[in-house]
């Protein structure tokens, strides 16, 4: 996992035949922005030299933040650190938890849909009483108003029949529990935190530290059906990571945000991006991203672990079960 303090990037052009290109490299460095910029104007060396060999070599790289390509860091503003694990904000303003060792996994439910069926009841319905009040009334007045109400009984009834179906959905939190308890009896040594997210369930394993990349990641990924993306995002990155703070867009009054690109920020938006971010921070203090249910399995927690699940639990305010999650 690594995730710089400092970013850089260097260009150099190429006379290729007829035409010049311009090559671009990023550099990044813990240490300064001239370490950063030094790396980045030998990444533009190495590649020039490998287009003079005539070797295939893209001719710059794209700027994204935590889905980058493989060979680049994940691109994010460095909030804090503590050990190995690393506080960053993301694209969108929400603090994130990045660990090279602290198992997390997010469970994110499919909504199962009732309302066709409502839907259904109520055209069916409505047309059914308006027909009727054709037939039963002369007055164009008493048509009207009959349709009228028809409408709104109809609807009242539909929406009445579509919360008898959602509770008789299965609970997806039983369901995904199951599912835990069945690798779990397979696994035994395994423990694992629960935590409640706005859509989904949020797994942190606590008896061992975990490679991100090994195979056994990989396949209680697939067991739990975590989000693929995630799971090759830690493939990719080196790194698990867990958000902290709330999705903008879940606060109300946060829905739109000024589009700043990715880390560093330009200085022309630095000013309404602070502004911003200070209105967020405010109100996302008053949200959990998670809520703890319990723990399921040995009960074990690894003594290099234990820190970061009180750090985890303390930023996301997860023992917090009165705030709303967002």
């Amino acid at each position: 996992m690594l995730i710089p303090d400092f970013w850089a990037e260097a260009t150099q052009q190429y006379q290729r035949g007829k035409r010049k290109v311009t090559v671009k490299r990023f550099g990044w460095s813990n240490e300064s922005h001239q370490d950063a910029l030094s790396m980045a104007q030998s990444r533009v060396a190495e590649a020039l030299k490998a287009l003079e060999q005539g070797e295939k070599v893209h001719l710059r790289e794209l700027k994204s933040a935590y889905n980058g390509a493989f060979g680049v860091p994940i691109r994010e503003q460095v909030l804090a650190r503590h050990g190995v694990e690393v506080i960053s904000r993301n694209s969108y303003g929400a603090r994130c938890l990045n660990s090279p060792r602290a198992l997390f996994a997010d469970i994110d439910f499919i909504k199962q849909e009732t309302g066709s069926k409502a839907m259904w009841i109520f055209l069916f319905s409505a047309i059914l009483m308006s027909v009727m009040a054709w037939w039963i009334f002369q007055n164009g007045w008493l048509r009207g108003a009959w349709v009228v109400f028809s409408i709104y009984f109809t609807f009242k009834i539909a929406m009445l029949y579509d919360r008898h179906l959602e509770s008789k959905l299965p609970d997806p939190v039983v369901m995904a529990k199951q599912s835990i308890d069945v690798f779990l009896k397979q696994h035994p040594k395994w423990n694992l935190r629960l935590y409640r997210s706005p859509n989904g369930l949020r797994l942190l394993a606590t008896h061992q530290e975990f490679d991100p990349q090994s195979s056994e990641v990989q396949d209680f990924f697939a067991h739990i059906g975590a989000d693929p993306i995630y799971a090759r995002m830690c493939t990719r990155q080196n790194c698990f990571r867990a958000r902290l703070t709330a999705k903008p867009w879940r606060i109300e009054a946060l829905k739109s945000r000024p589009n700043i690109g990715v880390w560093p920020i330009n200085p022309v938006h630095q000013q309404a991006w602070n502004s911003w971010l200070g209105e967020y921070e405010r109100q996302a203090s008053q949200y959990a991203s998670c809520h703890y249910l319990e723990s399921m399995g040995s009960g074990l927690i690894h003594p290099q672990l234990a820190p970061v699940v009180d750090l985890h639990d303390r930023l996301s305010q997860a023992n917090r079960t009165s705030l709303e999650i967002a």
